[in-house]
């Protein structure tokens, strides 16, 4: 799309040089040939920083645009992303992409559905009302049950399994609201990454990225009932019990164990061998590697006992 086709989709000046757009990113990850947003002064470094092409950028922000960038000035940059984010979005279904290409030795049910474009490696076992999206891939040895949808642009690696009704790549939540209450979607645009040997149980869902990858790393354990929002990173060999929940963006360094209903926040990072029991509620980034934590409040779970045993007697008093 051309900068200057983006320019008058959002209703904002344009007075550079036009060139073409590939796609949306974050102001991290934004090549010289994507176009970016910020909504928050919190990132002003980032916007000094980024090599994006544009930046969507409300009038507060623009000094901190470097002048390699081309700065497309709106009134709610939230918003005006949110617009964007449907021009970039990849067709649902693709008839165009060649015929998927089912690996020696899988078995596919006759009643599972592989989209055009789709990779199927070898030795897997695909049972009925699977359905896999258009290019997305699995890998050797996988073994994925009934009635699981893998949406497009997913990738999951050799040797998982997948149990019945699973969702790999919903949208995640995600849409901007303006002063009036309304909602505008945001086009989620990312995937997810799942690497080899992860089992995830059955009605879990993982939301795939607004930009980039949601990313499940090797070994990890998902049971029942889970949800996994948009953009999150589980660390290798995490164990994530029933009905635990991560809000979009938590970052889980390798092996932490999240207790059964038990949350995050968004935007966190969790360190390395962090275990929090159920019903844990986690609302800041835990920085120390190696420690238990129970409540909400989130505290160390020799210290909650300690509560707990202080009220008990209270209480029979």
């Amino acid at each position: 799309m051309l900068l200057s086709s983006i320019a008058s989709a959002l209703e904002c000046e344009f007075n550079s040089t036009d060139i073409e757009i590939t796609g949306m990113n974050a102001l991290k990850d934004a090549t010289s040939s994507e176009v970016s947003f910020v909504a928050a002064s919190k990132y002003k470094n980032d916007i000094q920083n980024t090599k994006a092409a544009a930046v969507i950028v409300p009038a507060a922000l623009v000094e901190y645009v470097p002048s390699s960038c081309v700065a497309l000035v709106v009134e709610h940059s939230y918003w005006s992303m949110a617009i964007l984010s449907k021009y970039f979005a990849p067709l649902i279904e693709d008839d165009s992409l060649a015929e998927a290409t089912i690996g020696e030795g899988s078995k596919v049910s006759p009643k599972a559905e592989i989209a055009n474009g789709a990779t199927i490696g070898k030795n897997c076992t695909i049972m009925a009302h699977v359905y896999i999206g258009a290019e997305a891939v699995v890998g050797d040895n996988t073994i994925i049950y009934p009635n699981v949808t893998v949406y497009r642009d997913c990738v999951i690696g050799s040797d998982c399994v997948i149990h019945a009704n699973s969702c790999i790549g919903s949208d995640g939540f995600g849409f901007a609201t303006d002063a009036k209450g309304e909602h505008k979607k945001i086009y989620q645009n990312g995937n997810v990454l799942i690497e080899d040997d992860v089992e995830i149980g059955s009605n879990t869902s993982i939301d795939r990225a607004v930009f980039g990858t949601t990313l499940i790393k090797k070994g990890v354990r998902i049971d029942n009932l889970v949800q996994i929002g948009h953009n999150c990173i589980l660390g290798e060999y995490s164990v994530i019990v029933a009905q635990a929940g991560l809000a979009g963006s938590t970052t889980m360094g390798r092996n932490v164990v999240m207790g059964g209903q038990s949350a995050t926040s968004g935007h966190l990072e969790i360190a390395a061998f962090t275990t929090m029991a159920a019903r844990s509620g986690v609302t800041k980034s835990i920085k120390q590697s190696g420690l238990t934590f129970a409540g909400f409040p989130l505290m160390e779970h020799k210290q909650w006992l300690k509560l707990q045993a202080k009220i008990a007697r209270l209480l029979k008093s």
